[in-house]
């Protein structure tokens, strides 16, 4: 796709963070301190680790499907370790009940009432790993949690940690035994992304940094639990003009129209991936939106979330190649306004 001009005008002041949050050099040092510490552990993952702090950051959820043994899992337990927040990991398996990932009310002997046990979902960032594993009764657990960010037991609502993000890990190759997730549980999901395998390279300097010690002993934490919040603010006072919407609107009626897709982008889908074009601007030190910030984040935040014909799928196209092409006839605003 080519990579026309935009024009801003009456840009703010990137550095001031009126409504609560950062100034554009502390976001830059949280998140350039982030990356660079999942980057320790992800020898040549530095676009998936971008991804998912850009979906930390737009309040969304992530799914990382691929094979084993690609780094799935260690990416969510080093993006967790990056920051010093409450982390806790649910081995999603065919027994695994909904009171184990939500909670239970327990009778207490002591004070003759019900008394509430938190889950596993009482947490800042969650790790779902293997979670078609788990029955559909057990996945759609997550559903209120994720969307609604509160868990309801017995009739009652506790509220879950803020910021909250639940990263699920899944295999798409060896289905034995599996659950797939049904199209409601998959939409809560901001995007998803393949892991891949590493260029050589990168595979050499994993065999030689990793055989002796764990990677995820070398993690500190850079950032705080408050300091993502306060990021997390920023981000939603990215500013978005009236001709990205516009363009966010075409791409998502281009996809329902198209004649290889059989269901295209929901309301909801392109609200998320409006979320996560603000969370591109913000990571790339600007207060608003680009047509190029959707564009380089539409095939993550869409390609799950679109059902293809089964001409297409004979044809063996892909969601997301149909996306890129989809996006390469788009055509594009040579004009965005910032704010005033």
């Amino acid at each position: 796709m080519s990579q026309p001009q935009f024009h801003t005008e009456q840009s703010r002041d990137v550095g001031k963070a009126p409504g609560g949050g950062l100034p554009a050099e502390q976001f830059e040092q949280f998140s350039t301190g982030i990356l660079n510490e999942i980057n320790i552990v992800m020898d040549g993952k530095a676009e998936a680790s971008k991804l998912a702090l850009t979906v930390l950051l737009a309040q969304g959820h992530l799914l990382l499907e691929d094979v084993p043994g690609v780094g799935k899992t260690m990416l969510a337990k080093t993006l967790a370790r990056a920051i010093d927040c409450s982390v806790s990991r649910i081995q999603f398996t065919p027994d695994l009940l909904p009171s184990d990932v939500t909670g239970v009310s327990i009778f207490s002997q002591a004070s003759h009432d019900f008394e509430f046990r938190p889950g596993a979902v009482f947490a800042n960032i969650v790790i779902g790993d293997e979670i078609n594993r788990a029955s559909a009764k057990t996945q759609s657990a997550l559903l209120e949690c994720m969307e609604e960010h509160q868990v309801t037991v017995d009739g009652k609502s506790y509220p879950l940690a803020e910021p909250f993000m639940v990263i699920a890990t899944q295999n798409p190759i060896e289905m034995e035994g599996t659950y797939p997730l049904p199209e409601a549980q998959r939409d809560r999901f901001m995007a998803r992304i393949s892991m891949g395998y590493p260029d050589a390279n990168a595979e050499i300097e994993m065999l030689e940094t990793h055989q002796s010690i764990s990677p995820l002993q070398q993690v500190r934490p850079v950032a705080s639990a408050a300091n993502i919040a306060a990021m997390i603010k920023t981000v939603q006072e990215v500013y978005v003009s009236a001709a990205v919407k516009e363009y966010l609107v075409s791409l998502g009626q281009s996809t329902r129209e198209h004649a290889q897709i059989r269901l295209g982008a929901s309301p909801r889908a392109l609200l998320q991936l409006l979320r996560a074009a603000k969370a591109t601007a913000a990571l790339a030190q600007r207060d608003f939106v680009l047509p190029d910030d959707v564009s380089a984040i539409a095939a993550p935040v869409l390609s799950h979330r679109i059902i293809l014909d089964r001409r297409a799928i004979g044809a063996g196209e892909t969601s997301a190649g149909l996306i890129t092409s989809i996006l390469a006839k788009l055509p594009v605003p040579q004009h965005t306004a910032a704010r005033g």
